[in-house]
């Protein structure tokens, strides 16, 4: 167990070095929230490094989860967990470039890299917080490893994999479009990239500036020659393969995400899955509607037993959205994990949520 933890460390895996970020230490035997970004984006604000930065806009909004970590009503929750952000590899700030026939790591492999980081802090099961390809390498490591994943937020996740047609998109794509021109349309909707011009133009100009060019094209490589994740609702298949802890599924209204999201709701235990789709939020809804997500994570928590309703009561007086189920069941959520502490803030479960303003 290092002696320092809140700082960056460069963890040895089976696969390569992986850079994480650590903010706070442990809480007892409370899980670590970790955290694993999209492809185009890493867990920090790069901003600084521009020259000029943006105005306005690319202060505010982070590449991945700074706007959503930062957020007040956030750190109410953070501060009573550790948290470690996960840069995929060569993904960091100031990376260095991969030399040439390196051979990326697989999304399995990404996924098996994870326990490096788990064993090397010490953390007995994580929560973890994935978006895009961050949610499918957390969705295959919560598949691999169960007993080290308590719970998950899947933001923007498509459990499929590439066909042949997706794939010679892609690849006609990367012919006519530059490599931050097509990791944004991944990012974000047709209609944001139209009129959402400050929030995009400040993504482009980041995803071209701060992120090594050639480590993330073989991300994106990565990523899009994935196979489908492998997922199945208990009981509509023999010995179907699921998530067996906790899930809270998230998308933005109109995301490019958005089918691959609810297909994966489809395939999930619906006793333990919630879903989430979140209006006026796009596709980058941790960024976009940090204060809704930070509420819908609140209640995330407490139904694993966590923050109960009394030690939140300055951010439940700061609540910015409304929550109502279009689909609950009576009763407490089932343990799909034993790990918590307590039952404390256990109820009815929410398994669909509409968030809007």
């Amino acid at each position: 167990m290092p002696e320092c933890w809140d700082g960056e460390h460069d963890i040895e895996t089976p696969y390569g070095l992986l850079h994480v970020v650590i903010r706070g230490s442990p809480k007892g035997n409370r899980p670590a929230i970790l955290t694993y970004h999209d492809v185009g984006l890493n867990r920090k604000c790069p901003s600084a490094s521009l020259d000029p930065p943006l105005p306005g806009i690319c202060q505010r909004n982070k590449l991945c989860f700074n706007t959503f970590f930062n957020f007040e009503d956030m750190q109410e929750i953070t501060k009573h967990f550790v948290v470690c952000h996960v840069d995929a590899p060569g993904q960091q700030v100031g990376a260095s470039q991969f030399p040439q026939g390196y051979q990326f790591p697989s999304m399995e492999q990404l996924a098996a890299m994870l326990p490096s980081v788990v064993q090397h802090f010490g953390f007995k099961y994580i929560i973890g917080i994935g978006v895009g390809a961050g949610a499918y390498v957390l969705a295959k490591f919560a598949l691999i490893f169960p007993d080290l994943v308590e719970g998950l937020v899947l933001i923007n996740i498509d459990p499929n994999g590439k066909g042949w047609i997706d794939w010679a998109a892609t690849k006609l794509s990367g012919l006519t479009s530059t490599l931050p021109d097509t990791v944004l349309s991944h990012l974000f909707s047709q209609e944001e990239l139209v009129s959402n011009t400050e929030l995009v133009q400040s993504y482009r100009q980041q995803i071209g500036n701060v992120v090594n060019q050639a480590n993330l094209q073989l991300f994106w490589n990565m990523y899009n020659s994935r196979r489908d994740l492998d997922i199945n609702r208990p009981g509509t298949v023999p010995n179907a393969k699921t998530l067996r802890c906790p899930v809270m599924l998230v998308v933005g209204d109109n995301a490019p995400a958005e089918d691959g999201v609810v297909e994966c709701n489809s395939k999930l235990d619906p006793t333990t899955t919630t879903f989430l789709k979140m209006a006026d939020s796009g596709g980058l809804p941790q960024v976009t509607q940090p204060g809704k997500l930070t509420e819908a994570f609140k209640y995330f928590l407490q139904g694993m037993g966590y923050m109960p309703s009394a030690s939140m009561t300055r951010l439940a007086r700061s609540r910015t959205a409304s929550l109502t189920s279009t689909s609950s069941v009576d009763g407490s959520r089932p343990q799909a994990c034993t790990h918590s502490e307590s039952s404390e803030g256990l109820g009815q479960v929410n398994h669909t949520m509409e968030v809007s303003c």
